[in-house]
């Protein structure tokens, strides 16, 4: 990444919080799921070999409501102890662990201040996030180059003047399909090392 950068998209989950695998290994432990249910699941209808139209691709377009999401995954797991899953606000339960991630929101605080444009592009799985561009409210999602070519309309910039930061390679990957710069974010001390060096004024701090 050496173009000049005039706009940085986050993603939420993973990167302007702290890690979800911490929230979604809370939630499992609380609810008492057996591990490997929900990891099959999740590689079912998530991988990148999963077929199109899976329950968390039409709950990220918008197509399923997320009561009909909890019903639908909750059907496919297992506890340690043989009970049946609770769906009534499974992903809110999956979800509660989520906390911002002080360090990144400063960052983002930090490239506005510069004039750097700052906005979000986030999957939706629910409505959890702060506004700006959610898949399930424009029917379109990550990795597909469709989303990513309306945030570029929605900037009125070029693919290679923004750069998409995100917690999950695909997604990262269908950035740069498109031309635009891509990083995947670790933590907010790399991410920010890696943005001193595209834009000018942005100073190095350790978290």
């Amino acid at each position: 990444m050496t173009a000049r950068v005039d706009a940085v998209v986050f993603d939420y989950a993973g990167v302007l919080t702290n890690p979800v695998r911490d929230s979604i290994a809370a939630w499992i432990e609380a609810d008492g799921i057996e591990p490997e249910s929900f990891s099959r699941t999740l590689k079912t209808w998530l991988s990148r070999r999963a077929q199109d139209g899976t329950p968390l691709h039409r709950l990220e377009t918008g197509e399923l409501t997320v009561a009909d999401f909890d019903t639908l995954i909750a059907a496919e797991l297992e506890t340690v102890d043989g009970r049946a899953v609770d769906p009534v606000g499974l992903l809110a339960r999956l979800f509660a662990g989520l906390r911002p991630d002080q360090a990144m929101f400063e960052l983002a605080g930090e490239l506005r201040g510069l004039g750097i444009r700052v906005a979000l592009l986030s999957n939706s799985w629910g409505d959890i996030y702060p506004r700006e561009l959610i898949s399930g409210e424009v029917g379109l999602r990550k990795p597909l180059a469709p989303i990513y070519r309306l945030t570029l309309d929605r900037l009125g910039m070029p693919a290679h003047r923004v750069l998409f930061v995100d917690d999950a390679e695909p997604n990262v990957l269908g950035a740069r399909a498109v031309g635009m710069q891509a990083l995947l974010h670790t933590d907010a001390e790399t991410t920010r090392a890696t943005l001193v060096g595209l834009i000018p004024g942005l100073s190095y701090r350790p978290v």
